[in-house]
């Protein structure tokens, strides 16, 4: 079995996913996956409420803050107002098409400005003692990426990055929406492990529809340094109860998903009277049971009690009640 101490397997940061409740259902399926948040435009951690945007339970540790941005002084403001949070890593967008961020400069057209994003590192980098990483596409448009990924890779290195997460397609920056910048362009793994041999001495993470533990293994071979889930770890959350076990010398995972249903409901109790996002918890466990019978009556049972506007943990109390007269019943 493949088992590496060092070896960085993460949960990717989501828009409207990856928020404090998602991260907290997530560590309790592993405790050595890293999570991240989702993407934190500069400007919102200078001048938006602080508090919101970056408070996290401890629990939630190995923890990343993903930043948005490309004015290098703001983006090292915003990197040490993040770090003063506790964050284990803060990482620089430069992988997200959208138009939106297109018009603030930022995300995935930064891959054609290299020499800003070194420039973008070096501020982050100096504001913070906390590792401070870049996550990239491979590139975009018309670029020929054998040529320009690389090239990428070592201007930014050269400021001093060691660790790169390289989703593994082109974005395309006119004509296709970010949902189909996730599925159209093609994966090229390949090209990432080309880039690893080419500079063996970084940090190479490989991101973009990696499935499940034993694909990540093969994604990953023997040369690169990690893996990162996407959509699979929120729409099929068990698989990050496997992680901990391949990689970090841990037992096979024992609580049951019913098990963690009962700490989510404790969680859900304890946050909802003060904290009305916590609402949002429901949509990120919908997944807990899937490819499991009883799936669709534990999706549907939480959807209705969103229809309803009833109380986290009550929904999710009656989706453990409904989940447990199944069981009995079969």
């Amino acid at each position: 079995m493949y088992k590496n101490k060092e070896v960085a397997i993460s949960v990717a940061p989501m828009m409207d996913w990856t928020d404090r409740h998602c991260r907290w259902f997530h560590r309790q399926l592993s405790a050595h996956t890293q999570l991240y948040t989702e993407m934190v435009v500069a400007d919102a951690v200078i001048h938006g409420p602080r508090d919101r945007l970056l408070g996290f339970d401890e629990i939630e540790h190995p923890v990343a803050l993903q930043i948005g941005g490309s004015d290098p002084d703001k983006l090292a403001k915003a990197t040490e107002i993040g770090a003063g949070y506790g964050y284990d890593e803060v990482n620089l967008n430069v992988g997200c098409p959208s138009d939106r961020v297109q018009a603030g400069r930022f995300g995935a057209c930064l891959m054609a400005e290299p020499e800003l994003v070194a420039d973008c590192f070096t501020a982050m980098n100096r504001a913070t003692d906390a590792e401070v990483t870049v996550k990239c596409r491979l590139g975009i448009d018309d670029q020929n990426l054998d040529v320009t990924l690389p090239g990428f890779i070592k201007t930014v290195a050269g400021a001093g990055c060691e660790t790169f997460i390289i989703h593994a397609r082109k974005a395309w920056l006119k004509g296709l929406s970010p949902k189909d910048n996730r599925t159209i362009p093609p994966i090229d793994y390949e090209l990432v492990h080309r880039v690893k041999t080419k500079y063996p001495e970084l940090n190479i993470i490989v991101n973009g529809q990696v499935t499940d533990v034993s694909h990540a293994v093969e994604v990953m071979g023997e040369n690169l340094d990690g893996a990162m889930f996407g959509r699979a770890a929120y729409n099929t959350p068990w698989i990050l109860t496997e992680v901990d076990a391949r990689w970090f010398e841990a037992g096979v995972f024992a609580p049951s998903r019913l098990e963690i249903a009962e700490r989510l409901i404790g969680y859900a109790e304890i946050r909802e009277e003060t904290d009305r996002s916590t609402k949002a918890l429901i949509r990120h466990v919908m997944g807990l049971f899937a490819g499991e019978p009883g799936a669709r009556l534990w999706r549907r049972t939480l959807s209705e009690g969103l229809g309803q506007k009833l109380q986290p943990s009550v929904v999710l109390r009656n989706g453990v009640n409904g989940m447990q007269a199944l069981r009995h019943a079969a």
